[in-house]
């Protein structure tokens, strides 16, 4: 097994009389990757706060390879790199100017920060705009910048926190590449999303908290089995299907839930024999025009609904 990198033992937090965090514990493994979620408000942010150091812990602790995480300069902050959701580059200064500085707070200096930004560059595929200023940069490439300079002290840990908001997909796809890179290097990963999808393609462990609390802290494998195996299908139409078409297929033998996804629809079945029966009768329906159908399976959005509920958090 391989060894425990960071620590959060029964940590907890309160502003004023509101508790944010409420005695969470988990764990980061050498080369582990975690995706850590939760709804808004759930005390994710406040977490990362106190494991970057940044917030002190009203009880528990964190440690860091053994160190014990504080305020201040210390030797466990060191080995962890943080990318906040919010970018943190200046927008007049070259990029390489930008990661000399970076690299400079982190007491690096002569051939071993040119070195260390230069790599960063072109881990993120950004060699080729080193010159150039982050305000001629499109959003996915702050994004990366904002990747590369985190990774300049080489840190241990790369905490992530929402890095793909408001980037296109072939920016979020590129971050991606990065972050896989990082992982097949051995690298440890704390990355927060509110996109499930991206969770479920690059963590190895989930983390999941509501209310300040942990409510799930296990493998993807085992949040699925979570839920009962659900049969389900998706059914694609050539037209948006009308009101009495979806109460038609709701009384349906087998039919548990119909969910409609613009001219798609997500159909939940008791078993998997009532596909065929569910199908046919949608084909015969006039105006229907079936394009295409594939089973489906329980997603990690169903799960993280499952355990935090489906009301809005504002």
């Amino acid at each position: 097994m391989a060894a425990v990198l960071l620590s959060v033992n029964q940590v907890s937090k309160s502003y004023a009389a509101r508790l944010a965090v409420d005695a969470v514990s988990f764990q980061v493994l050498q080369g582990q990757t975690i995706g850590l979620i939760g709804p808004n408000g759930a005390g994710k942010s406040t977490t990362v706060g106190m494991i970057c150091g940044l917030l002190r812990p009203d009880s528990g602790s964190i440690t860091m390879d053994g160190q014990p995480i504080t305020q201040g300069p210390s030797a466990a902050k060191q080995k962890i790199g943080f990318v906040p959701q919010d970018l943190a580059l200046y927008e007049d200064l070259p990029a390489i100017e930008n990661l000399k500085l970076f690299g400079a707070l982190y007491g690096l200096k002569g051939d071993l920060l040119k070195q260390r930004c230069e790599q960063a560059l072109a881990l993120v595929n950004l060699a080729d705009r080193a010159k150039d200023k982050p305000s001629t940069f499109s959003g996915g490439m702050k994004r990366r910048l904002n990747i590369a300079a985190a990774l300049l002290h080489d840190p241990q840990l790369l905490i992530l926190d929402e890095p793909t908001v408001g980037v296109d997909p072939q920016s979020r796809n590129a971050i991606f590449d990065t972050l896989e890179t990082l992982k097949a290097q051995g690298r440890s990963l704390i990355y927060t999303s509110h996109y499930m999808e991206e969770v479920e393609r690059l963590a190895d462990h989930i983390v999941i908290i509501d209310h300040g609390k942990v409510l799930a802290d296990e493998t993807p494998a085992a949040l699925y089995q979570r839920l009962p195996a659900q049969a389900a299908l998706r059914a694609e139409l050539a037209a948006e299907p009308s009101a009495a078409l979806l109460s038609g297929l709701q009384a349906q033998p087998g039919v548990t839930a119909v969910e409609r996804d613009g001219n798609a629809l997500n159909i939940g079945l008791t078993d998997a024999v009532h596909a065929a029966p569910v199908l046919a009768w949608l084909a015969a329906q006039p105006g229907s025009s079936l394009l295409h159908f594939a089973t489906a399976k329980t997603s990690l959005e169903n799960i993280f609904l499952n355990l935090t509920g489906r009301s809005l958090r504002d």
